[in-house]
């Protein structure tokens, strides 16, 4: 895979505005913005940003919703040298303050839809530069010149602090320079093997690195973003054909979503020849591909590195493939020695050019020490291979549980009762026991419309998995707390019990086989 060079994503914006000024960068509601009005909008924001006495290396926070004026932002911070802080927009209360705590950005870019939630933090606010609204000073941009004095930014400088994804424990900024953030869409580029002519379903949450990632891939790859303001299950094939869209995003669950529409005789009956994302399991990769006729394709990337690490082009389903050239893997035991083959192991990833590794948390040396071991940065994700060396992904390693003495991954028995016709989404977690180990809580989200008593779905499971998998508690739920990238949020799942179904209270005994 070729090296992400020395270009910055400034320079990248300026060149193609030299040279294809006219070609159609994105595509939103009726609006279409070419490459030149692209860049002529982000000199004006970064006009904007000056005056309000900016520098480059001060920390920007970003709470917008998707929308080109993201977009815009996004460039323009890049353009300045100054280092983008992207903060979930759904984050209120407690988890948004320990962001802006961490992170302490200078000022925060904000949506006034988002008002409520960041006037609630009081006094630790820093200053806002608020979009819409009677004082949306942010709105000003189109009125202002365009910024003609950039300053130099190197491609190994930092330009972002990535929250971490936050499923286990709370989010750390992750340090991303320049030449990380343009990895990150040459491995896209690698995936997709997108080109001019293409156009991408652009549903990304544009606080989290895939979705920036996108916008970047789409100026190196010159295809065109079609961009929607939120994901929606019921109407993205609608939206599909409406823009002719040739390459589809997929991430956690909405795989699976998709499915579990109801069929339509069109379902084929699109110009998409690929989707492309991560976690999805062979029995979905395959369903997917055999009803809506597309090729599927896989990675693997987490918030410390590039938004891919490994690639499935050719690989069977499920995998999440190989390491891509910039790096190598290997999969360890508790000890860091190499597992045997075939065996679980964790995911421990060196970096062949450093510049392409982990550069560390901001101001949290303790989490860059535990994440490192010399040159190897340790995931905390599992894997195992197969004898041709596909990886497949195996869950997080946090995320094992211990019951009856014996280790349980919450993955696999999470992909057992995700086939369940009624269900659309479920969550493991483990809840303290008398035994001093865990026990199974499983959160169940139903289809809309379905409905199912907690004692028929563990019957239903009951030859399925072995007993000391089987669920004691069952508990339903509307919706899940989620990351950018559609994980459960299981850290925000309860671990209560009382009033929950109980198997044993029920009189359920699982039987040993």
């Amino acid at each position: 895979m070729a090296d992400p060079g020395d270009e910055t994503i400034g320079e990248l914006l300026a060149r193609r505005a030299r040279v294809n000024p006219d070609e159609i960068y994105c595509s939103f509601r009726e609006e279409r913005i070419s490459v030149g009005l692209l860049d002529r909008r982000v000199n004006q924001v970064a006009t904007l940003l000056k005056s309000h006495g900016l520098q480059k290396g001060d920390r920007v926070a970003v709470m917008l919703p998707s929308h080109p004026e993201h977009l815009y932002l996004l460039f323009a911070l890049a353009r300045l040298g100054m280092v983008r802080v992207p903060i979930n927009v759904h984050l209120l209360g407690a988890p948004l303050a320990h962001l802006l705590n961490e992170l302490a950005p200078q000022v925060i870019v904000a949506d006034s839809a988002f008002r409520a939630a960041l006037n609630e933090l009081g006094s630790t606010l820093p200053g806002v530069i608020w979009r819409n609204g009677i004082d949306g000073e942010f709105d000003r941009f189109a009125s202002c010149a365009e910024d003609e004095a950039a300053p130099v930014v190197r491609a190994d400088e930092v330009i972002a602090l990535s929250p971490s994804s936050g499923t286990t424990g709370a989010p750390k900024g992750v340090l991303k320079t320049d030449r990380h953030l343009r990895a990150g869409p040459m491995a896209i580029l690698r995936l997709t093997e997108a080109g001019p002519g293409d156009v991408f379903l652009f549903w990304e949450a544009m606080h989290h690195g895939s979705g920036v990632a996108v916008a970047i891939a789409a100026l190196m790859g010159r295809f065109q973003l079609a961009m929607l303001e939120r994901f929606s299950a019921s109407s993205f094939w609608d939206a599909v054909r409406r823009h002719k869209a040739t390459h589809i995003h997929y991430l956690g669950s909405v795989l699976p979503m998709l499915l579990k529409q109801p069929m339509r005789p069109d379902d084929r009956q699109h110009d998409v020849r690929i989707a492309w994302g991560g976690g999805c399991p062979a029995d979905v990769w395959q369903a997917f591909a055999e009803r809506f006729g597309v090729t599927m394709r896989e990675g693997y990337g987490l918030s410390e590195l590039i938004t891919f690490v490994t690639a499935n082009i050719d690989g069977p389903p499920g995998s999440i493939g190989k390491a891509l050239s910039y790096y190598e893997i290997s999969l360890v035991a508790d000890d860091g020695t190499p597992v045997m083959p075939g065996d679980k192991g964790e995911i421990a990833i060196r970096a062949l050019d450093p510049r392409l590794g982990f550069l560390g948390y901001f101001r949290n040396p303790q989490a860059e020490a535990a994440a490192r071991r010399g040159e190897l940065f340790f995931t905390g994700d599992l894997a195992h291979a197969d004898a041709h060396g596909h990886l497949f992904y195996a869950g997080r390693k946090k995320d094992m549980l211990r019951r009856r003495g014996i280790n349980i991954a919450a993955w696999d028995v999470e992909n057992v009762f995700a086939q369940h016709e009624a269900i659309a989404e479920v969550a493991l977690v483990g809840v303290p026991s008398d035994l001093g180990e865990d026990e199974l809580k499983l959160f169940v989200r139903l289809r809309e419309g379905a409905g199912i008593a907690p004692v028929e779905l563990i019957r239903w499971c009951s030859d399925k998995l072995p007993y000391f998998q089987i669920p004691r508690y069952v508990e339903f739920i509307e919706a899940f707390p989620k990351t950018p990238t559609q994980r459960i949020q299981k850290k925000e799942l309860s671990r209560a019990v009382a009033g929950v179904w109980d198997a044993e209270a029920a009189g359920f005994r699982a039987v040993k086989r």
